[in-house]
């Protein structure tokens, strides 16, 4: 009682310190483990009123009073029940048993069974536990996820998940945090960040019987799943999983669970998940494995800087084998997880057309079938889409360079149109090559002195359009031909802003051949 007195009264005083730090009661909640309710509790309590509290002794009403004989007859006949099997009872023999919280049921019972001396017998065939020897250097390491909740800058609770390895014979730890549950692909990527980090692989590796890593169990067969089975046939280490619901089985790497919970991240606000890995692999140099280990009594950096001796060779799996192969359609797209992405056109020739994928954690590069580079896109988390890449649809078969000459020798390659194709690939640089062949597709046989006056017009009026470019050549060229002498385009066309300043993605119509026969 006396020590419950005095955890009480350093409580009430963290409290206090912490409210004068600013905190509030969630953030003090979570640094001292106390409950919120007994947070504000404390805080309006003055130090006189708490300390009358905690002397005085609590008199609570005793609601179970009633059936006081009925719980010390059962527990006397039957000492193994425990407290939540005694609510029970109560419950099935008193219908009229008043609502009392399963808390003052039990601390009820415990103060029969203390009042009565009646113990409660202990467990039966308890297990027998024997302190093995260490692994020699390299032998072994013990794997294991984890969970937690975290709390952002506005309060807002987060999951957080993370793979832990430790070497057994150093105790030298990795972790590695995802805001995802893990599937057997991230597991695998975490196994060769793990490998990284302790410059080698460990002979043996024990596992839970955990999804990610097993498919299915059959008396000690294991069906591994598809991604895990690759991954172990390419590396030298022999897994081991541990039997059913035996977390003994790898103490240490429970241990490491609990410190990575307790010590990095018990108090820590969450960011988002490249911080936290940041700040883990910080953790990890500065506390983790730079602190003397509790049971070793050694420093497991400096284990690790022999054990590493002992450690295989990662073995990289070959960039070439990891590329897959995809049918092209027709319409130059290649179905990827019930998604279609586009490819350049003329991707697809005949009907065995194919191209290369090689899949990262968030993108697809494609290659063609002699590795030659071609795209890439990133991974749709969507089903039923159609990703392009507006690239695509252009006409590559000649360069941007080609276009220009063509274009200039149209206008017979004169200053002006040099002049005036320069400022116009400046003003729409992402359009330019539209635009050009745009031109090219609809120019006529302009007479040379239309062509050179129009020039002149659209750089005067900072027209850099090729709709609007043919459009005045095509009206002058008309004018020319009736014989009459056309200065500009119509009112509505040179002064409005919608045409002379039209935005990029603004489909203008052709302007009608009769407003320039209007002007004559």
């Amino acid at each position: 009682m006396i020590y419950k007195r005095k955890i009480k009264m350093l409580m009430w005083y963290k409290v206090q310190e912490l409210t004068c730090q600013g905190l509030n009661k969630s953030q003090i909640s979570r640094e001292t483990g106390l409950d919120r309710a007994t947070v504000r509790r404390y805080q309006q309590m003055e130090e006189e009123v708490f300390h009358r509290w905690i002397i005085n002794p609590r008199n609570l009403p005793k609601k179970l009073a009633r059936y006081r004989e009925f719980i010390k007859e059962l527990l006397i006949s039957k000492p193994y029940l425990s407290a939540a099997q005694v609510e029970d009872r109560l419950k099935e023999r008193y219908k009229d048993l008043p609502v009392v919280h399963s808390k003052t049921v039990y601390n009820f019972v415990q103060s029969i069974r203390k009042e009565y001396g009646i113990e409660k017998p202990g467990r039966e065939n308890i297990r027998n536990f024997e302190k093995l020897p260490d692994p020699a250097w390299g032998e072994e390491a013990q794997a294991d996820f984890g969970e937690s909740w975290l709390f952002d800058k506005q309060e807002r609770r987060v999951k957080v998940y993370f793979f832990v390895i430790s070497l057994s014979r150093s105790r030298y730890k990795y972790v590695v945090f995802s805001n995802r549950p893990f599937t057997s692909e991230t597991a695998v990527k975490s196994h060769y960040l793990a490998f990284d980090y302790f410059q080698g692989v460990p002979r043996v590796i024990i596992y839970d019987q955990d999804r990610v890593f097993i498919h299915d169990e059959n008396l000690g067969d294991y069906l591994l799943s598809k991604a895990f089975f690759d991954f172990c046939k390419g590396q030298s280490f022999r897994p081991v999983f541990c039997r059913g619901s035996d977390p003994q089985s790898k103490g240490k790497i429970e241990s490491v669970v609990k410190y990575v919970k307790q010590n990095f991240l018990r108090g820590r606000s969450y960011e988002n998940i490249e911080r936290l890995n940041q700040e883990a692999l910080a953790w990890l140099d500065r506390t983790a494995n730079a602190k003397v280990h509790s049971t070793t009594k050694r420093i497991p950096r400096e284990q690790w800087e022999r054990e590493k001796k002992y450690l295989m060779p990662v073995k990289r799996k070959n960039q070439d084998n990891s590329l897959r192969e995809y049918k092209v359609r027709k319409d130059n797209v290649f179905c990827y997880k019930s998604n279609f992405y586009s490819l350049p056109l003329g991707t697809y020739r005949d009907k065995d057309s194919i191209v290369l994928i090689r899949i990262t954690d968030q993108e697809l590069h494609v290659f063609s079938s002699k590795k030659e580079y071609i795209c890439s896109h990133r991974i749709s988390p969507a089903r039923g889409k159609t990703i392009k890449n507006t690239d695509h649809k252009r006409e590559k078969s000649k360069s941007l360079e080609t276009y220009k000459r063509q274009v200039l020798a149209l206008f017979s390659q004169t200053e002006t149109a040099k002049e005036y194709f320069e400022k116009f690939s400046k003003e729409k640089q992402r359009y330019y090559r539209d635009n050009l062949q745009y031109i090219l597709k609809h120019f006529k046989d302009y007479q040379e002195d239309i062509k050179q006056e129009t020039l002149l017009f659209c750089i005067e009026n900072k027209i850099y359009n090729a709709k609007y470019l043919i459009d005045i050549l095509d009206g002058k060229q008309a004018g020319k031909e009736n014989k009459n002498q056309i200065t500009g385009l119509p009112k509505r066309v040179i002064t409005t802003e919608k045409y002379l300043h039209a935005p990029e993605y603004t489909e203008v119509a052709k302007s009608d051949i009769g407003q320039y026969e209007n002007l004559f």
